[in-house]
């Protein structure tokens, strides 16, 4: 595999097959001559308003083709993206906005207000809408200008985007992709899904996530088509994926339990997809899930530090991640550095033999590069074993955070902004079970002397403040924490049941992928 970037794939097939469909949203066709039309004239018109090569351009967008486009007129131009999770607010919006220090900030129009709330210091810096004609700086006569960048191609090495990632004691941390990185993004999801040509990939998931953004990097390395959609949908996933023709499905947290959950119909077995691939399969799911719906499951285990998949099963070893790929190597270490016994848990620890695929660090945080990547290896902070064969089994973080949909949050983000309440004198997040997905959110709170904490109300206090996978499922009460001698609370001892406790929702609502206030 030639050393190079994604972006080079995209340009040789747009100059010779441009009436080749790329991906198809909510049915509509996107060409590689739509693509490189759109990107080229955003392209063009970021650089008038003085985006220059290395300038972060944050987008706070949902999938769509304007979204699409832009991540590749940010390639082609050698800006850096900044993708925003276009669920945040408050107190992590502010962190992301804050500290990727964008040159220009493109968001969809109905989250203008949350940026604009936030606290985020934008002044003197453009805001482009989209979405909304009447905005002073609209997106779409930017995708239609007809403006042509010619540029120097960026290189593989090159910055492409700063993906925030929740750390587990601290904000979320910026992590650096390189366009090389990207390029091994997509391979990897080759390796996982065992996409061929002619296969079409049903896409869910948002771009601003990186198991939505590996994906752009597959139609230029099979003749296969993407087929977008707006949002997820339980009920109406399998007629979605059978009108799109779709072969493959990909998963993150709970979907499978979710399509599970849903009612039995004929289109268990005639929705025509062959492969189902992702991450964060339950031990328990997996066999049901495959016979009935009459399809492969195939899983992986992976991080954003190391191109998105580190491991993959095609071996269909039930309850395993598999092997790594072939430019990664994995050892279980303890906490002395040292290689623990098969079938013992240890830190997964990360090395390249292609030195490009690890991560150059997180942006302007040298403290967390150096406690993630030491001695050239990646120390995840993910716990694992290796089966009798060298298959990998993942066990979860070891660290502070918990594992909703697909989403990793720390402790750190939900705590901080809970303590800000008047009435809050101390706070602990965990995770407790889930009935769809890896875990749910537990808090308790401490009140302040004198004063109760109603927990309905403080639910509804955070729902305006928190993502909504950052919004604790369970509420609870404590008169006071039990501490360690230096006082940090000792989450172990607290309760993980789910019934004694506020429910922010019931669990009728979470089948339905439903959140009170989103």
């Amino acid at each position: 595999m030639a050393e190079q970037g994604f972006w080079p794939l995209f340009a040789a097939i747009a100059a010779t097959e441009g009436e080749r469909v790329y991906a198809r949203f909510d049915g509509s066709a996107i060409t590689f001559a739509m693509l490189d039309q759109m990107s080229s004239s955003a392209a063009a018109s970021l650089a008038a308003l003085g985006v220059a090569p290395g300038d972060r351009v944050a987008v706070m967008m949902r999938n769509s083709p304007a979204s699409l486009a832009l991540i590749f007129a940010i390639a082609r131009a050698g800006f850096v993206w900044v993708p925003v999770n276009a669920q945040l607010r408050g107190e992590g919006l502010r962190h992301v906005l804050s500290h990727c220090d964008p040159r220009v900030v493109i968001a969809d129009s109905d989250a203008l207000p949350r940026i604009t709330e936030c606290g985020c210091a934008l002044e003197g810096i453009p805001i482009v809408v989209a979405g909304d004609a009447s905005s002073a700086l609209p997106l779409e006569p930017m995708l239609a200008s007809g403006g042509r960048h010619a540029g120097a191609p960026p290189s593989p090495s090159d910055l492409f985007a700063i993906m925030y990632t929740s750390g587990t004691t601290g904000p979320a941390k910026g992590v650096m992709v390189t366009h090389r990185m990207l390029r091994l993004a997509g391979e990897g999801a080759l390796l996982v899904a065992a996409a061929r040509d002619g296969d079409v990939l049903f896409v869910w998931e948002p771009l601003y996530h990186i198991g939505g953004a590996q994906l752009i990097v597959l139609p230029l390395r099979r003749r296969v088509v993407l087929a977008m959609i707006g949002r997820f949908s339980a009920s109406r996933f399998w007629a979605e994926a059978k009108a799109e023709e779709a072969t493959h499905i990909h998963f993150l947290g709970g979907i499978l339990q979710i399509l599970l959950k849903q009612p039995e119909t004929p289109l268990d077995r005639t929705h025509g997809v062959r492969i189902a691939w992702g991450g964060g399969c339950p031990i328990d799911v997996w066999r049901p899930f495959e016979e009935r719906f009459g399809m492969q499951l195939r899983e992986c285990y992976g991080m954003t530090e190391a191109s998105s998949f580190t491991t993959f099963n095609d071996a269909r070893v039930v309850g395993s991640v598999g092997r790594p790929v072939p430019w990664l190597t994995v050892a279980l270490l303890d906490e002395r550095g040292l290689a623990v016994p098969q079938g013992t848990r240890g830190e997964i620890v990360v090395r390249a033999t292609d030195a490009t695929a690890l991560t150059p660090g997180y942006f302007r945080n040298p403290e967390a590069t150096l406690k993630a990547l030491r001695d050239g290896a990646l120390h995840t902070g993910d716990s694992g074993s290796f089966d009798a064969e060298g298959n990998l089994i993942f066990h979860g973080r070891i660290s502070d955070s918990v594992r909703v949909n697909g989403e990793n949050v720390s402790a750190w983000e939900v705590e901080h902004v809970a303590a800000q309440h008047p009435a809050v004198q101390d706070c602990a997040m965990i995770g407790v079970r889930a009935e769809v997905g890896e875990q749910d959110i537990k808090l308790f709170v401490q009140p302040r002397d004198g004063m109760t904490v109603d927990l309905a109300v403080l639910s509804a206090w955070l729902t305006t403040r928190l993502a909504p996978y950052q919004n604790p499922r369970y509420l609870a009460t404590v008169a006071e924490f039990e501490r360690t001698p230096s006082q940090r609370i000792m989450k172990h001892t607290l309760s993980t049941a789910r019934d004694d406790c506020f429910e922010r929702f019931t669990s009728r609502e979470a089948l339905r992928g439903m959140r009170p206030g989103t």
